[in-house]
């Protein structure tokens, strides 16, 4: 095995964020880039020898020559075996399920999730440990240091794998596996539901369903779960081959990006009664009933509320948590319940030693992510089955369900406003004078609303005591109102600005009231707060969710 050390120098910008190291597929490219991060993953393991590693993607542009990349340093570093999804793919949360189903040591997962793709577009890498989830602070910041003194990176001369047809290569000493990257994720799902009664409901001729792929990496999921295994019509997935630049879209499952199965769904003449649609990894997801679109925090609350339907999770609930931004309204299934309820900073990894320590079995963030102990990632396809296992059960719509639970629970409408690309040094000044005024809002009254608590949230980890500091600011709101600023870390260029906005209503005679429309005092007072136009020149939001 002919091992080949090449000298290298750090290069800046190697630091990852809450979803591993996202950049520019020019970035990426560059000569030595992804080596560099690559080898400082390595350099941060012990014990890898001869154990087995999970490779694959979500089929964005670069993906397959970074795997062929990837295989060959793993062969330099002493992995004995890597399982790799045929074809380079493998969804997020299939990632999870062959880590943990294959005892695998480790995984590295390359996707820049939601993010648009194609040679202009973003590429990312992260990864995950021997549980299934990302890789704790703790790792990714050693992951961070060791690219900043890095100087050689090592691989082993070999030919390129041919990723196409499943069965075993050797690249020098290391075994590697192309494997069906359905298999294991499709067993897993159908031990989890009902198959038969979903397979029924889907069989209903009233009922007509559309699962739209986004040209991303759960078309080949969806196709062979929905339509093969539980006999959907052919065609109820769209938009079901991977591809490079995810068909021109941009592969994120909101009302913005999947505009057209938004429209379907409000179409009375299309016959669709469900709707829903995963992004470019699979991981997150979207429901929409008939002329009805779900928000991800009612979606969690309202499977958390159902829990009874589905047989992996008949037997009660050991708790629930979500991340700080996302509303509250899991919070209130979760006191009737009886059950704990976690809030964490965003980031699923921040979930994983709950659900490993047996605290959880359903979590979920408002950016269209939700899950379970069945994996350490979200879930997009999971959650689908998750809300036709329940359909199918009560018989009922999505609207009807969503609106009873309103009923039963109140209201907690809610929104997401983002500013994506503003210059840094804008962002930052806007959280420094935030921040600033922190001290001064509790007890005053803005608009009409008293803060009840200003904050910048931070989070002790109740398992392994860790800490993480500045992970949004909070301002709470008399009534169960409230309003929250971030700075989101998944994209490559400039900086995100995530406005999160909540208001609580109780009277039923209310919950009609749209939602933009309940919130507009809410949005006035961020603006009175934070000074967004005035700091950033932004009048208005890039996308609202």
């Amino acid at each position: 095995m002919n091992v080949v050390s090449v000298s290298t120098q750090p290069i800046d910008g190697q630091k990852p964020g809450t979803s591993g190291l996202r950049k520019k597929v020019k970035v990426f490219s560059q000569p030595g880039y992804l080596e560099n991060f690559v080898q400082s993953i390595f350099d941060n393991l012990s014990g890898q020898q001869g154990k087995t590693l999970v490779l694959g993607g979500d089929g964005r542009y670069f993906n397959d020559t970074a795997i062929q990349i990837i295989l060959r340093m793993a062969a330099a570093a002493g992995f004995g075996r890597v399982l790799v999804g045929q074809n380079g793919i493998l969804s997020t949360p299939a990632a999870s399920a062959v880590i943990r189903k294959q005892a695998a040591f480790g995984g590295i997962i390359l996707s820049a999730s939601h993010n648009p793709g194609g040679p202009d577009g973003d590429f990312g890498i992260k990864y995950n440990l021997a549980n299934g989830g990302p890789a704790n602070e703790t790792f990714t910041e050693a992951v961070y240091q060791r690219s900043r003194s890095i100087s050689v990176y090592k691989y082993v001369d070999a030919p390129d794998i041919d990723l196409g047809v499943p069965g075993e290569t050797l690249l020098g000493d290391m075994k590697v596996q192309v494997i069906d990257p359905v298999a294991d994720y499709a067993a897993l799902q159908e031990s989890l539901f009902d198959f038969n009664k979903i397979a029924e409901l889907l069989a209903r001729p009233e009922f007509r369903m559309r699962f739209d792929a986004m040209h991303a990496v759960t078309g080949p999921y969806a196709k062979a779960i929905l339509e093969g295994r539980l006999g959907a019509p052919a065609g109820t997935v769209v938009n079901g081959d991977p591809l490079p630049d995810f068909g021109g879209g941009h592969p994120d499952p909101n009302p913005v990006y999947a505009a057209d199965l938004v429209a379907a769904l409000a179409d009375p003449h299309s016959g669709l009664s469900f709707g829903a649609a995963s992004d470019g990894d699979g991981d997150r997801n979207m429901i929409v009933g008939r002329d009805f679109i779900v928000s991800p925090s009612d979606s969690l609350a309202v499977l958390a509320a159902n829990y009874q339907y589905i047989p992996a999770y008949s037997g009660g609930l050991a708790g629930v948590a979500r991340s700080m931004p996302t509303s509250c309204a899991v919070d209130r299934v979760a006191q009737s319940l009886g059950i704990p309820c976690f809030e964490t900073p965003t980031g699923w990894k921040f979930f994983g030693s709950l659900l490993d320590a047996g605290q959880l079995t359903l979590c979920g963030e408002e950016s269209a992510g939700t899950g379970s102990n069945h994996v350490r990632e979200k879930d997009g396809l999971w959650a689908v089955l998750f809300w036709l296992n329940i359909l199918a059960a009560r018989n009922e719509t999505a609207p009807q369900i969503v609106r009873e639970h309103w009923r039963k629970f109140g209201r907690n409408v809610y929104s997401r406003h983002d500013y994506e690309g503003i210059e840094t040094a804008k962002a930052d000044r806007l959280f420094a004078e935030l921040r600033g005024k922190l001290p001064g809002l509790a007890g005053t009254e803005i608009s009409g609303m008293r803060v009840e608590l200003a904050d910048d949230f931070a989070y002790t980890d109740p398992v392994d005591g860790s800490r993480s500091e500045k992970q949004g600011v909070r301002v709470l709101l008399q009534g169960g109102s409230r309003v929250v600023f971030r700075l989101s870390g998944t994209g490559t260029e400039g900086a995100t600005l995530r406005v999160y906005l909540e208001r609580y209503v109780a009277d039923a005679a209310l919950h009609e009231v749209p939602t933009q429309e309940a919130l507009a005092p809410l949005v006035a007072l961020a603006e009175k707060i934070a000074n967004i136009a005035t700091i950033t020149g932004r009048d208005a939001p890039d996308v609202i969710s």
